[in-house]
């Protein structure tokens, strides 16, 4: 039986890529009297088990993973958290 191991994958927007969601959050948390908070910018949050025993391996595969699909690499980032 191969093992599996847990991956989550942060997806933020870069900086300087506008972020309309994050605004509209802000602004409704200014509404909501949280006047305090600047600069919201919303991201994506993946967690996935990838059946493979080596640590190595699995970044690699996540990795090619958010290359190919999970992340738009044009204006997004993104950050791979193997969990043992």
């Amino acid at each position: 039986m191969r093992a599996s191991m847990r991956a989550r994958v942060y997806i933020t927007l870069k900086t300087g890529v506008l972020d309309p969601a994050g605004q509209a959050v802000e602004k409704s948390l200014h509404a909501l009297g949280y006047g305090q908070v600047s600069e919201v910018r919303l991201g994506k949050f993946v967690e996935l088990n990838v059946a493979a025993a080596e640590p190595a391996v699995v970044q690699k595969q996540v990795e090619a993973m958010c290359e190919k699909l999970l992340a738009n690499t044009v204006v997004e980032n993104y950050r791979v958290e193997l969990l043992k």
